[in-house]
């Protein structure tokens, strides 16, 4: 397989781009102002505790107060999640809870209280950040946990002996400290020097930051986290990567150091790219990342999915379109859902949708096609990074599904509510405003006594008053016995008038 990561810097944006055998499956894209605040750790203060929720509100220096559940408190026993590179944080689909603890957030906080508290996912919508008090530190192959005293494996280290062998070394050199840890998906093959070096990177890493929190003030940052460039070589499996290409100096450079320090390895996989053309052109990754942004998906076969992204959920409908197959309804039924599973799985890592998704399978009779079906989406599932949870095939062929988000969807980070519509994805017609704006009219004609009447309106609006409507408005005029003139406004929307009384 050839698979590449492209990356493109200029002085606002950071975007990289996982390309698979020329077609891209990931992006990421970083904003000046807008970085991701997932792993930063902050000195927060408890502004309000909600023992019927079992969470509190943190205030720690952003727009909005951040939320902590009681099973991410100091006290109540660390969630700790190993499935896929491992990072010791809350994997719970949405912005839902955990199970039910026996803890009582009351016992555990009071407001006014001060503690450190780590962003375990970015304010999404209208959601302040998700954050966590079992605090974590990084490093190429494991993540160092305070409030853990245990040895957690990455489930994509699959071999049992690669995994006793991983976690006899881990616990051979972990003796004398404090504190567990989970050992990445990078780790699998490392030998014991390099998880030695690793481990006491991360322990000189944790004193630096609690000596920094002991002088930090209240709501302020305490310890960021890496920067997406050195993040994205940091958390990669380079075995799986063989070339980088970066199209900025400076960028170039600061790769290699990192590379040159951490991943020596990994130095001659690291390119500068010069050339005229823009790097994110080479495999249409700028076209790519523009229909992500579209609600309808086609299919090879003909067929399309249809993704509907809400705040409470996330629907794919897959349906048949120009496919009509070579045998029989069914068979064409059945092959149109094998093509969309791989189809839709690439496209919630490309556009980054999470939370509670359900998918409309067209109905199969045949319960070895759902069968099928469903495996494949299972081993779709499997190569996903995030974690992930789906149920079976229910009798209208629908499958719900669970997916973490950390992270704002591409839509959220690209795109904003339709200033027109509100988000709606629908406005009103020319005729449904013609007729609000005659029973505006009437409305101001039994209230004030005035000369004329002034209507302010787009331009198909005022279009279809002359046209159309004509009859209406000598209709109205004769009935309240007032002149109606109208005025287009090329700054309007569709549903926007004004009606001015003279």
């Amino acid at each position: 397989m050839n698979n590449e990561l492209l990356i493109n810097v200029t002085p606002r944006e950071t975007r990289v781009a996982y390309v698979e055998n020329g077609l891209l499956q990931d992006v990421f894209i970083e904003r000046s102002g807008r970085q991701s605040l997932v792993g930063n750790i902050y000195k927060g203060k408890v502004c309000r505790v909600l023992p019927g929720m079992q969470a509190a509100f943190v205030e720690v220096g952003l727009d909005r107060t951040a939320f902590l559940h009681v099973s991410d408190v100091a006290g109540a026993p660390a969630r700790v999640h190993v499935n896929g590179d491992a990072d010791g944080t809350s994997n719970d689909g949405g912005n839902g809870h955990s199970a039910a603890s026996e803890y009582d957030i009351a016992e555990l906080l009071k407001e006014g209280d001060e503690i450190l508290v780590q962003v375990t996912k970015d304010p999404i919508g209208t959601k302040g950040a998700r954050l966590t008090m079992h605090l974590s530190v990084a490093s190429r192959f494991l993540v160092y946990m305070e409030n853990m005293d245990t040895i957690g494996i990455s489930q994509r280290i699959e071999g049992e002996e690669e995994r006793e062998r991983l976690r006899e070394l881990v616990r051979q050199e972990s003796d004398d400290s404090v504190g567990g840890y989970i050992v990445r998906t990078a780790a699998e093959g490392a030998s014991a020097e390099q998880l030695r070096a690793d481990m006491d990177f991360l322990q000189r890493l944790w004193r630096s930051v609690q000596r920094q929190a002991k002088k930090t003030p209240v709501s302020k940052v305490v310890h960021e986290d890496l920067h997406l460039v050195v993040r994205t070589i940091r958390d990669m499996t380079w075995t799986q990567v063989n070339r980088i290409r970066i199209d900025s100096r400076e960028a170039y450079k600061t790769a290699g150091e990192v590379a040159k320090k951490f991943i020596p390895e990994l130095l001659s996989r690291i390119e500068y790219y010069p050339g005229e053309r823009p790097i994110f052109d080479l495999y249409s990754v700028e076209d790519e990342i523009q229909r992500a942004l579209d609600r309808k998906v086609p299919l090879k076969s003909g067929g399309y999915l249809i993704i509907e992204q809400t705040e409470a959920m996330i629907t794919i409908d897959i349906n048949t379109g120009a496919y009509v197959g070579s045998r029989n309804l069914e068979e064409t039924i059945y092959k149109t859902n094998l093509e969309a599973v791989h189809t839709l799985m690439r496209q919630l890592r490309l556009r980054n949708l999470g939370g509670i998704i359900i998918i409309d399978f067209i109905d199969m009779e045949e319960e070895e096609h759902k069968r099928q079906v469903l495996r494949a989406l299972e081993k779709a599932v499997a190569l996903d990074t995030a974690k992930t949870a789906i149920t079976e095939v229910s009798p209208l062929g629908l499958v719900e599904m669970s997916r973490k988000r950390t992270r704002e969807s591409l839509g959220q980070l690209l795109c904003e509510s339709c200033p027109s519509c509100d988000g709606r994805g629908t406005v009103k017609t020319a005729k449904t405003v013609c007729y609000e704006i005659l029973r505006d009219i009437l409305r101001e004609a039994r209230q004030y006594d005035v000369k004329q009447y002034l209507v302010l309106a787009a331009r198909e609006v005022v279009d279809l008053f002359q046209d159309e409507e004509a009859a209406s408005i000598a209709e109205l005029e004769e009935f309240i016995g007032k002149p109606i003139r109208f005025q287009t406004e090329p700054l309007y929307f569709r549903d926007q008038f004004d009606v001015v009384l003279m």
